[in-house]
């Protein structure tokens, strides 16, 4: 007997897998209680981003391939991340412009892959999420889920049905961290100042904690803010809004 429940497959990113899994905990638990039924493929790997930015588009391609073998038949592919869900649903196509057949089942499956907050208020029609969290939050916009996927209001509008917490914004919430990928690498002197200006940003707004989608932005952040003594806390914000804030600490932070 059918559930007529959307069959999504997780796609848990190279740095929730090595650094948060948490991260992917909280985002089945979100899933589930918008009524999905959650998998998560076992022969997934990288979206191919890293590759992809440097140029090298044989290596993209492969990895392009494995990911649609892995995830190619879902009602929804899912990402907590902005940068790898732009990745896979904006760039991934452009790698078999010359591959009519192959290009056609890309499209499709990046044409049903989305960011977790977007899929769950944009698709799943989630306004608000049973949670609480003791603090006064700022939220991060990560360049690749603002500007490519259009992720502003929507992690907002859950934060502001979480129990407790009060959104104090930055600044300039929409600047990016300095981490980019590999720009980091090229560009370090560069990416250091881009994360101090943020790190200032973030301490000026008052906030006890640090949100945001995407985990690289959360891990450059949390590094230099430790490194300049900040007691802000860091967090992915999935974690906030699936309650699971008391089973892991926050991002940088060693239990024990």
């Amino acid at each position: 007997m059918s559930t007529n429940r959307p069959r999504v497959a997780l796609f848990v990113t190279c740095l929730v897998d090595m650094h948060r899994p948490t991260v992917g905990f909280a985002a089945i638990r979100l899933l589930e209680r918008a009524g999905c039924q959650v998998e998560v493929p076992r022969a997934q790997t990288c979206c191919g981003q890293p590759a992809y930015n440097s140029g090298d588009r044989a290596t993209a391609r492969e990895i392009a391939r494995q990911v649609l073998e892995a995830f190619e038949g879902y009602d929804y592919v899912v990402v907590p991340s902005g940068s790898c869900a732009g990745m896979l649903s904006k760039h991934l196509p452009h790698l078999f412009e010359d591959d009519p057949n192959t290009l056609k089942r890309v499209e499709a499956m990046a044409g049903r892959t989305y960011e977790l907050i977007d899929l769950l208020t944009g698709v799943l029609g989630v306004h608000r999420v049973e949670a609480s969290y003791a603090g006064k939050v700022t939220y991060h916009d990560s360049c690749s889920g603002l500007r490519e996927l259009g992720i502003k209001e929507q992690p907002r509008m859950l934060l502001n049905s979480v129990e407790g917490v009060s959104i104090t914004e930055m600044a300039e919430p929409e600047i990016c961290c300095g981490f980019g990928g590999t720009f980091c690498v090229k560009y370090p002197e560069i990416s250091v100042r881009m994360v101090d200006d943020k790190c200032k940003d973030i301490v000026a707004s008052g906030a006890d904690t640090l949100l945001a989608g995407d985990m690289g932005c959360l891990l450059n952040m949390a590094g230099r803010l430790e490194r300049l003594g900040s007691t802000v806390k860091v967090r992915h914000v999935a974690e906030v809004l699936a309650g699971m804030t008391l089973d892991v600490p926050p991002i940088g932070e060693v239990k024990g």
